[in-house]
């Protein structure tokens, strides 16, 4: 039997289809003003991708803020409950999971099963987040996927002080007219960043192994800084981005 989980984000869709022999396919595409209509188009781009057929998928659950926008859905869980079966299916020795998406980021503690025992989230604010990030690099002028690489060139980070996107978008303008360095605002920018998200992580208790998961988790300058705030290794799957889908489609295939 194949099984499919969906996962709406704020900024990205994700799918993924699995079987018992492992995962097929992942796709992931924006998802844009329609959340329903993001949620059929990441579904008919996996199948066709994968040779797939609607009548082949036994089971579909969707997570995520948009999830039950996905009607055809067989179930729809939250994403705490997923990011920990993904995080748990990737790597069954993993025992804490911190999440960076776009517009939230979380930290939970799981189980030797993969289900939840504690977590902590901060969706209240876009600090130390995804779309925090995206801000950033448009100020900086930047591509985002280049803030990785090059904030690892620098040798003294700026201090972003503000909390608040706003006022820390302020602040990095600042250092521009003062003539700072981008790979050290960069680098000023991730520090900050991994400071919110070691913060959260804290509330929790977060232990080894860890492992990081979401749209962020991409972007090593993150992960490399959010190392140094917790003093443990972060463990970072080619599949990261897509944690929470592959998380629905494990609990799909289960039921």
């Amino acid at each position: 039997m194949y099984a499919v989980g969906i996962d709406i984000g704020s900024i990205t869709t994700k799918a993924a289809v699995i079987d018992d022999n492992g995962i097929l396919g992942t796709r992931i595409i924006s998802t844009g003003y329609n959340a329903s209509e993001a949620g059929q188009r990441v579904f008919d781009e996996l199948l066709r991708e994968c040779s797939l057929k609607p009548s082949d998928i036994g089971a579909i659950i969707s997570t995520g803020y948009g999830r039950n926008s996905v009607t055809f859905a067989d179930k729809s869980l939250t994403e705490i409950i997923c990011h920990g079966a993904g995080a748990h299916y990737l790597n069954p020795s993993v025992r804490a999971v911190v999440d960076v998406g776009g517009q939230d980021s979380k930290a939970l503690l799981i189980d030797d099963k993969g289900k939840t025992k504690d977590f902590a989230m901060n969706d209240k604010c876009a600090a130390g987040t995804g779309r925090f990030l995206e801000v950033m690099a448009r100020a900086l002028e930047v591509d985002l996927d280049a803030f990785g690489a090059l904030s690892l060139q620098s040798d003294t980070p700026c201090r972003i002080s503000s909390i608040c996107t706003v006022f820390a978008e302020s602040e990095v303008i600042s250092l521009i007219s003062r003539g700072e360095r981008r790979e050290d605002i960069i680098a000023g920018i991730h520090e900050s960043v991994a400071a919110r998200v070691a913060a959260l992580a804290h509330r929790v208790g977060v232990h080894p192994p860890l492992m990081m998961t979401g749209g962020v988790a991409r972007n090593i300058g993150v992960v490399t800084a959010l190392e140094k705030k917790l003093g443990m290794p972060v463990e970072v799957s080619s599949y990261a981005q897509v944690n929470g889908a592959i998380g629905a489609a494990v609990l799909a295939l289960k039921n």
